[in-house]
């Protein structure tokens, strides 16, 4: 979709918009759009962002609620405001006076992927070092009266089936970058938690005179390190992509080493790369690249390190 936006004329921040929106409506592997990814009450939020490399404008929208379409509201938050991010019901607001319909993002399938989680004592969750004990029971968790400290799951909680982002890249024929995420965020998080994929430089990050990156998995951890702005400041030096996207992915690994991630990196002349973190489950990353050189959208495969 976002390749065919580009060949009809219209620009790169058509072609992220379009292209990540495309995958909002078909609800792409359960962790975009709506009726995805469940919060501990039941509700699907959604996360995203958009960024001009040109004039590094950000539109970023972050627990948006009852509005489906998040990346293009994203658009409107460049277009008619002065902001850079809007999060909340107040970014539902702001999407309604934009002319985006009030909808419910909850169906069936989130219903049932609900009800499951509450049938299995509220298994996984994202609370730590609170009473009632959150690794046997559903909540209300509290402080404990004495704080003793666990250290974190040397897994990533996230599993491959648990969390994922549309991320994308667009790098126009005269060299200009565009970049932008779409994402209902992690299952069962704690209402209002924003991941990495609406905050600049960490979902996304687009410098047309440089080149983009976007990064998924994770977000809590990875959102700490800016991956997509590291990754982009690499290509500036004259790194190639995909050793800026194993560089930072590495820079990651030094202190979570167990953490589920990728990043994707493109540069102005149009050379792209990925780089993911290899645990168990997860051990090559697969993403889509359309170019003048390939007759249609093409899969590429990189081993994780």
């Amino acid at each position: 979709t976002a390749w065919r936006v580009l060949q009809l004329g219209g620009s790169e921040l058509d072609a992220v918009e379009r292209g990540c929106g495309q995958c909002e409506i078909d609800q792409c592997d359960g962790s975009v759009g709506y009726g995805g990814s469940p919060d501990e009450s039941g509700e699907t939020t959604l996360d995203a962002m958009i960024m001009d490399g040109n004039t590094m404008e950000v539109g970023a929208v972050a627990d948006l609620r009852h509005v489906k379409n998040a990346i293009g509201v994203a658009r409107k938050v460049i277009e008619y405001t002065k902001h850079t991010l809007l999060v909340g019901e107040s970014a539902s607001l702001f999407a309604v006076r934009m002319g985006f319909p009030y909808e419910d993002l909850t169906t069936q399938k989130s219903l049932l992927v609900y009800s499951e989680w509450l049938n299995q004592s509220c298994q996984p969750n994202y609370w730590k070092n609170v009473v009632p004990d959150s690794s046997k029971s559903c909540g209300p968790y509290k402080r404990p009266e004495k704080v003793t400290c666990k250290e974190e799951r040397t897994i990533s909680q996230r599993s491959v089936q648990n969390h994922d982002t549309i991320g994308m890249v667009v790098i126009g024929g005269s060299g200009t970058v565009a970049s932008g995420t779409s994402t209902n965020g992690a299952v069962h998080k704690i209402p209002g938690r924003v991941g990495d994929s609406p905050i600049a430089g960490a979902g996304s990050y687009a410098d047309s005179t440089a080149g983009g990156a976007a990064a998924t998995g994770d977000g809590d951890i990875m959102m700490r390190f800016l991956p997509s702005y590291q990754a982009v400041e690499y290509m500036r030096m004259g790194t190639d992509p995909t050793v800026a996207c194993q560089k930072v992915i590495s820079r990651i690994q030094k202190y979570a080493p167990n953490f589920f991630g990728a990043v994707i990196c493109a540069n102005t002349t149009g050379s792209y790369g990925a780089a993911c973190n290899k645990i168990p489950g997860f051990t090559q990353f697969h993403f889509m690249v359309s170019s003048p050189l390939l007759s249609q959208p093409t899969e590429q495969v990189v081993d994780c390190i």
